[in-house]
């Protein structure tokens, strides 16, 4: 006898706990990250301030997605997700997706015991600084992109090549860099493997580049010869790529969450000017087609939001069709955030496009958003692929 599939519900809210974190990490954020610590840091030469990592490894959220044993606090990617919408209210300027989410998901997936012991605590406690180092070319080419030569020397591996807009590797203490230790076949995932490069190795150059959003630093990394040890090796040799694709992911979506965040806080100061601003005797916002430009940018950020929780919740459980959640929320949320913030703008005239006003640097990181791992068409085709398995 045929019986019904049993049904259970899923509750992609958040949890009291959750919502707890994203109302403290709201008000610390507020009082320790205001719009003019931003533009200093913007003037920075790192765009990193170290007093303010170590408030953020006191309150636990570089460890946040570190077990306990390596000295984190074993928390879950749906936790990092409320605190990275926070962030992209304020510009966060600093490492947190580099170090915190990037580099921590790639160690702790694949390090030895031994490179957990000596790497993640020091993560953790912000004394350490993780950087991702895998885009050679356009963002989002695969595991075909990958290049960057390691070739065995005796008991070391020498790594040459260049690696592209590695982001925050001006401040990184190790590299965690993507590399290929076997020709490109008709299966590109095989052959990557990851190797741990640390800051000063001879051989290794890293230039700072001049890019739109000053509030995010990003590199291009040189790697001339650079010899670096098996024992710094990050999983099995020629096993990379799904510790790679993992980190891709978390990553993707941690962007789509945080433009989510960023296009939220140019939408309330468009509210917020709209009701001040008056024109012929009349807040500004009464005018239909303000409000009207209002409603549409409401329901953009709200639809961003819904596919990028629900894109969050898949990375966690590492659902199946967790690739074509992430690819739906990144394509999504690149176009919302660069199209609310340009309406942003447009609601608050001239003023908008000025250097003393704060949202031109949220249209610029919406902007820099667009294109990190990979810009909408390329999700957009993914997506269509995915979809026709």
């Amino acid at each position: 006898m045929r019986t019904e599939p049993e049904r259970t519900a899923m509750n992609f809210g958040f949890s009291e706990g959750q919502e707890m974190l994203r109302e403290s990490a709201r008000k610390f954020l507020d009082s320790a990250c205001p719009i003019t610590f931003v533009r200093k840091m913007m003037e920075d030469e790192t765009g990193h301030s170290v007093e303010l990592w170590k408030k953020l490894a006191a309150m636990g959220w570089l460890g946040l997605l570190i077990p306990p044993k390596f000295g984190g606090i074993g928390g879950t990617f749906l936790d990092a997700t409320v605190i990275l919408e926070e962030m992209g209210k304020t510009l966060f300027p600093g490492p947190f997706l580099s170090s915190a989410l990037l580099g921590a998901t790639a160690l702790t997936g694949a390090g030895s015991t031994a490179q957990k012991k000596e790497l993640l605590p020091r993560v953790a406690d912000g004394s350490s600084i993780l950087a991702l180092a895998w885009q050679e070319g356009t963002a989002g080419e695969g595991a075909g992109a990958v290049r960057l030569a390691a070739r065995r020397k005796g008991p070391e591996f020498m790594l040459r090549g260049k690696k592209r807009f590695v982001c925050d590797a001006v401040v990184a203490d190790w590299l965690v860099v993507a590399t290929r230790t076997a020709r490109v076949s008709r299966h590109p995932e095989r052959g990557i493997t990851l190797f741990l490069v640390e800051r000063g190795a001879p051989g290794l150059a890293v230039a700072a580049l001049p890019t739109i959003d000053k509030t995010r630093r990003v590199a291009d990394v040189s790697f001339d010869g650079v010899l670096v040890p098996e024992k710094r090796m990050l999983g099995r040799l020629h096993g990379g790529w799904p510790i790679l694709a993992r980190a891709l992911e978390v990553g993707t979506t941690a962007v789509s969450v945080e433009t989510v965040g960023v296009a939220q806080r140019a939408l309330d100061l468009s509210v917020h000017y709209a009701r001040e601003r008056t024109q012929f005797g009349k807040p500004i916002g009464s005018f239909q087609a303000v409000k009207h430009k209002c409603v549409d940018m409401i329901v953009a950020v709200e639809n961003a939001r819904s596919l990028a929780y629900y894109a969050a919740w898949a990375v966690e459980a590492q659902k199946r069709k967790s690739p074509v959640a992430v690819a739906m929320a990144k394509a999504y949320a690149s176009e919302m955030g660069k199209s609310v913030a340009g309406d942003a703008i447009q609601i608050h005239g001239g003023i908008g496009f000025t250097w003393e006003h704060d949202l031109h640097l949220y249209y610029r990181r919406a902007l820099a958003n667009e294109v990190a791992f990979g810009a909408t068409p390329l999700h957009r085709e993914a997506v269509a692929r995915l979809l026709n398995l």
